[in-house]
């Protein structure tokens, strides 16, 4: 059996390469990371382990990919980018990776959090166009932070809050228990939370989980962080609520389209910081990332199927 890293970029490609150095796994590396869904017949020719970082995987495309049998999707959100049910359907399998940037995510949202409540963002940009832009910050020592869903990334992010000094509640689908964290009904969360962070999977269960409704229960003034999926929220609700006041600002590494369309509303926000689904880009959880991936590849191997 054959696998194929369709669409690396340098840096997962460096990694991927640094992880195989000695190793007789047979994986190869396509440094192209531009690829569209089109080029996948070609480049899998043979191939029965696709491993995919970005790319979409069409179900009508994986048709045409007779020797296909296994799709490794670097992270957890594969249903952005393919249907595992219906590839499931036609004999292949899609695995995910969970828990690899659990730390670097976190330090995302919460690094969106300060940049967020202490509007550098706006200042910067200001500043560099030769302005004195001075904004008015919220000091977050002794505010409330509330995660919606409670895995290993809200996890982190409440170890990281406490520590600040917040105060830190949370919403899960299921029951659970956490050290130092208050688990509340979602109504009470957003009432109550001077931040709101987003820690959700997406799935037809959660997508536009935020929706207007929700939105507008939200505290008034308080902060939306996303490093979830832009999926999960109600993204024309979100603007307007930013239009208006009622979130005051926005913390975004993730959206419904991406790249973001040049011109998009969110672009345009003062009261918004931007980063480019970044979160996960760290050294270590690259590491982490492609070492699960290539443990996928061993053990669909060693099974023979």
């Amino acid at each position: 059996m054959r696998a194929l890293f369709v669409d690396a970029n340098d840096t997962l490609a460096a990694v991927t390469e640094k992880l195989l150095r000695g190793d007789s796994l047979p994986v190869g590396i396509n440094r192209n990371p531009a690829i569209t869904p089109d080029d996948l017949p070609r480049l899998l020719d043979g191939v029965e382990i696709m491993i995919v970082d970005h790319t979409a995987v069409p179900t009508a495309i994986a048709a045409k990919c007779p020797a296909l049998k296994h799709v490794v999707f670097l992270g957890t959100g594969a249903r952005s980018y393919m249907n595992p049910e219906e590839l499931g359907q036609r004999g292949i399998s899609v695995h995910t990776i969970k828990g690899y940037g659990d730390t670097a995510v976190a330090e995302c949202a919460i690094a969106l959090m300060w940049a967020s409540a202490k509007s550098f963002g706006e200042m910067d940009r200001g500043m560099r166009e030769g302005n004195w832009l001075r904004r008015d910050a919220l000091q977050l020592t002794g505010k409330t932070l509330g995660l919606i869903g409670f895995g290993g990334i809200a996890a982190e992010a409440a170890r990281m809050a406490l520590g600040c000094g917040m105060k830190v509640i949370a919403w899960n689908r299921s029951p659970k228990t956490h050290p130092g964290v208050e688990f509340v009904p979602l109504e009470k969360l957003l009432a109550d939370s001077h931040v709101v962070s987003l820690h959700l999977l997406l799935n037809d269960e959660t997508k536009g989980f935020l929706s207007r409704e929700r939105i507008g229960m939200m505290r008034p003034g308080s902060i939306l962080i996303n490093t979830a999926r832009g999926a999960v929220v109600d993204e024309d609700a979100m603007c307007d609520a930013l239009r208006s006041g009622h979130i005051a600002h926005a913390g975004l590494d993730v959206f419904t389209v991406e790249p973001l369309p040049p011109g998009h509303p969110l672009t345009k926000l003062p009261n918004v910081t931007l980063s480019a689904h970044s979160a996960f880009r760290t050294p270590e959880a690259s590491d982490n990332l492609i070492g699960a991936a290539l443990d996928h590849c061993r053990r669909i191997i060693a099974n023979g199927r």
